[in-house]
């Protein structure tokens, strides 16, 4: 079933692009730089990030559920310098095999899932070992009157009218639990002068365990 969130889906592709110019593509840049091989990205939204996937990408997977703004990424696609092929799909359920992916990006949609232990789980089944999690995401602030209103936004209607945004999440403590370990991690408010409970974020990247076999 298609996840149907119309309004929020047109203000996304709205706001978006306003916010990469004052920063967010700069963060969307960095969230991508080094990245190689076969990346898949789940919530992939109107396509951002698709004009800063270096040229080392061999191929991207972008996963949406939205039906308006996978549209929009299908267009983007279209100019996108890698190639790029945008499927329906949700993260708890990757239309991806096992082991398929050299990188997985998750970009200001881990705030969004039902369960982010699910997200995951599927983000590792998909990557190969070792394979490498770049995050970019909003997330809990740690203490003080922010944390206190984003608990208050998340306990009313700020998932609501937000598409599901949830913004009392500590992500990055979510990816640790799910068996990555975090190589990277910068933490840093955007939009860094406006009283906005989203503001909080970090940015990175994570490495799937390698199991050894038992001999």
């Amino acid at each position: 079933m298609p996840m149907k969130r119309p309004i929020f889906a047109r203000m996304y592709a709205r706001v978006r692009p306003a916010m990469d110019r004052e920063g967010a593509a700069e963060h969307r840049r960095r969230l991508l730089a080094g990245a190689a091989g076969r990346v898949i990205e789940i919530g992939a939204g109107d396509g951002g990030n698709f004009a800063h996937y270096p040229a080392e990408v061999v191929s991207v997977l972008a996963v949406e559920p939205e039906p308006y703004l996978r549209a929009q990424a299908s267009r983007s696609a279209a100019t996108a310098s890698v190639p790029v092929e945008v499927v329906e799909g949700t993260a708890d359920r990757l239309p991806a095999a096992d082991a398929s992916a050299d990188v997985l990006v998750v970009s200001l949609v881990l705030c969004s899932v039902p369960d982010q232990q699910v997200a995951l789980a599927e983000a590792a089944r998909v990557l190969k070992p070792g394979g490498e999690l770049r995050f970019y995401e909003h997330v809990a602030a740690d203490g003080g009157r922010l944390e206190t209103v984003q608990k208050i936004a998340d306990a009313t209607v700020w998932s609501l009218f937000a598409g599901g945004c949830h913004v009392h999440r500590d992500t990055a403590a979510a990816i640790e639990a799910a068996g990555f370990v975090i190589e990277e991690l910068e933490r840093f408010d955007f939009p860094a002068d406006q009283p906005n409970p989203a503001r909080p974020h970090i940015l990175g990247r994570a490495r799937s365990v390698v199991v050894e076999p038992v001999v």
